[in-house]
C-alpha cells in the first residue's frame, strides 16, 4: 500500500467561521501544488463552529434559500464546496482527511485510491470491522461509504488532476450524530428536496449513521485519529514529515495558488441566495 516514497507533508488546520472558504481553497491549492511538484500530503482539518458543507447537486434544491434558513435556525453556518455532490456535515466532532498522492506513473483506478485511505482506516482502527458501500439514507451516500455493523462513520470523495489526486475523508469521531443527521434532514425537508424527481436528495436516517466514539472509543478525540492515521501511514514504510507544512503554507507559490483557488470558491458562494 506504500504510495509514495518520498516523506508526506502533514498540515493541520482549524477553520474559524470567517476563513470557512479556507479549506477547499487549501485544498484546491495542495492538489495543485502536488501535481506540479510531485509532494504529497496529509491534510487534517476541522471547523470551530457547525457546518453544513453543500455540493454541488445541492445548488439546485428547489427551495434552497428556505433550507439554508432552517440551518442558522439550527445555528450551522453554511458554504459551497466544488467537490462532491451533496451536502456532508463539519463540526469539531468530525476530522476531515485529505490525502494527496503523486501519480506521475502509476495511475491508480478510482476504487483503487478509494481503497487506499480505506486501508488506513481500518489499520488506525484493527478492532473494528469496517466495510465499504453506500448507505443509502445517510447524508451525501456515495459508494465507498465506510460503516461498521451497517452504521455510517465516514464518506469519501475523490479529484484529480492529470499528476495527482486527492481522497478527501470526513470521519465523525465523537458529538452529537443523531442531531447532525437531523439537522440534514431537516435542511432537505425545508428546501422541498422530493418535490421534483431531476435530482436525488438522501431521505436522511439518523439511525444509518453513528460515531467512532459510540463503537467503543468513549473517550476518543479527533487528535487521537490524527495520531493513528499517521501511525498506520508508517507502517507502510512511509515516512512523514510534520515540520515544515507550516512553511509551505507561507511560501509564495503556496500563497498565489490558494489566492486563486480562494477567488474561485468565493465567486462560486456569491451564487447562493442571501437569507
Amino acid at each position: 500500500m506504500a504510495f509514495t516514497n518520498v516523506p508526506i507533508t502533514v498540515i493541520n488546520q482549524i477553520y474559524s467561521k470567517g476563513r470557512k472558504l479556507d479549506a477547499f481553497a487549501d485544498t484546491n491549492a495542495l492538489l495543485e501544488i502536488c501535481d506540479r511538484n510531485l509532494t504529497p500530503f496529509i491534510h487534517f482539518w476541522t471547523t470551530e463552529e457547525p457546518t453544513l458543507i453543500l455540493g454541488i447537486n445541492d445548488r439546485h434544491l428547489p427551495k434552497l434559500a428556505d433550507g439554508l434558513r432552517s440551518l442558522t435556525g439550527n445555528h450551522y453556518d453554511y458554504f459551497l464546496r466544488n467537490s462532491g455532490g451533496l451536502a456532508v456535515v463539519s463540526d469539531p466532532g468530525i476530522l476531515n482527511i485529505s490525502l494527496f498522492i503523486p501519480q506521475p506513473d502509476t495511475v491508480y483506478t478510482i476504487d483503487e485510491a478509494y481503497e487506499i485511505i480505506k486501508g488506513l482506516i481500518s489499520m488506525s482502527f484493527p478492532q473494528l470491522t469496517i466495510q465499504s458501500y453506500e448507505v443509502t439514507n445517510s447524508y451525501c451516500p456515495g459508494k465507498y461509504d465506510l460503516s461498521v455493523n451497517g452504521q455510517k462513520i465516514a464518506g469519501i470523495a475523490q479529484r484529480r488532476t492529470t499528476n495527482a489526486l486527492v481522497l478527501m475523508l470526513y470521519l465523525s469521531v465523537n458529538g452529537d450524530q443523531d442531531g447532525r443527521s437531523e439537522t440534514v434532514a431537516e435542511f432537505y425537508e425545508t428546501a422541498d428536496a422530493y418535490s421534483q424527481s431531476r435530482w436525488t436528495f438522501p431521505k436522511v436516517d439518523k439511525a444509518t449513521m453513528t460515531t467512532v466514539q459510540n463503537l467503543g472509543f468513549p473517550d476518543i478525540t479527533p487528535s487521537d485519529v490524527e495520531h493513528k492515521f499517521l501511525e498506520s501511514v508508517n507502517q507502510q514504510n512511509i515516512s512523514v514529515d510534520v515540520s515544515s507544512g507550516s512553511d509551505l503554507l507561507v511560501s509564495s507559490e503556496y500563497s498565489a495558488e490558494r489566492a486563486k483557488q480562494l477567488r474561485k470558491i468565493q465567486l462560486r458562494n456569491d451564487q447562493l441566495p442571501i437569507v
